[in-house]
């Protein structure tokens, strides 16, 4: 069984576990490392100080580890590190890290990255997450655990997603989406909980119940932002999950959408 076509081209000094599928005109350079049971498609280029770890799926056409959009880029030593079970769909675009930030744009595990999607430098996407078709992420941009990003959803640069949130489609990003939250519009406000989802992953009725009860608080009582966080941590005293919204908040850079 022929695991790399003949038309690959295949740096000698790449780092490839003998089970790794390479398919047709792929190009894969000297500074990459890829783990056992990953598959690269055709017309794939890997390049730069990339690091792939096990059971990816790179489909067609995809740019893993090119130098960053960034003007203040000058050819110094940057990083994409991709970890395990990652399933990465046609014509994606992920780009290294810049020396101004910590020189890595890092990608988890277990997440499904749809066509189309541009991951820009220094970006952080955690685990278990959704990038819809056409996703687009400006540089510095952190996701956390189970966030779904609806099709053609825009987020500015620096900005915070929070676990378990989702967003319509078309939806553009300026400021921090806290946990748990459904976001649409330009820009992003907020729409509830995301209730459906936090059904799928198992949470008990009565922590969904306290969890809206918290964005209530937030968005509903017409709170300063100081007052709801106060009201939340006393919440949170029952309820652990709500503490995901109390260090959100506090991380929080750009503001959160309200």
């Amino acid at each position: 069984m022929i695991l790399i076509h003949p038309t690959a081209i295949i740096n000698s000094k790449a780092n490839l576990d003998s089970s790794v599928k390479v398919g047709p005109y792929s190009i894969i350079d000297g500074d990459v490392s890829i783990g056992a049971g990953s598959v690269i498609g055709n017309h794939v280029t890997i390049t730069g100080n990339t690091t792939i770890g096990k059971n990816n799926h790179i489909y067609h056409y995809s740019s893993i580890g090119e130098s960053p959009q960034d003007k203040k880029y000058n050819q110094e030593k940057t990083f994409l590190e991709i970890g395990d079970n990652n399933t990465i769909r046609e014509f994606c675009t992920f780009n290294r890290g810049t020396a101004q930030d910590q020189s890595l744009t890092k990608i988890g595990n277990d997440n499904w990255i749809m066509a189309y999607v541009h991951i820009a430098h220094d970006c952080e996407i955690k685990n278990h997450t959704i990038l819809a078709n056409n996703t687009s992420l400006a540089g510095h941009v952190s996701i956390d655990d189970y966030a779904i990003l609806g099709g053609f959803t825009l987020v500015h640069q620096f900005c915070k997603i929070g676990s378990h949130i989702i967003t319509a489609v078309n939806t553009v990003v300026f400021k921090d989406i806290p946990p748990y939250v459904i976001a649409s519009g330009y820009d992003a406000k907020p729409n509830g909980i995301n209730a459906e989802g936090l059904k799928r992953r198992g949470f008990d009725p009565k922590i969904v119940a306290k969890i809206k009860e918290a964005y209530k608080v937030l968005y509903r009582q017409g709170l300063s932002l100081n007052e709801a966080e106060e009201k939340i941590k006393i919440l949170s005293k029952e309820t652990e999950e709500l503490n995901l919204y109390i260090d959100f908040i506090a991380k929080s850079t750009r503001g959160i959408i309200r």
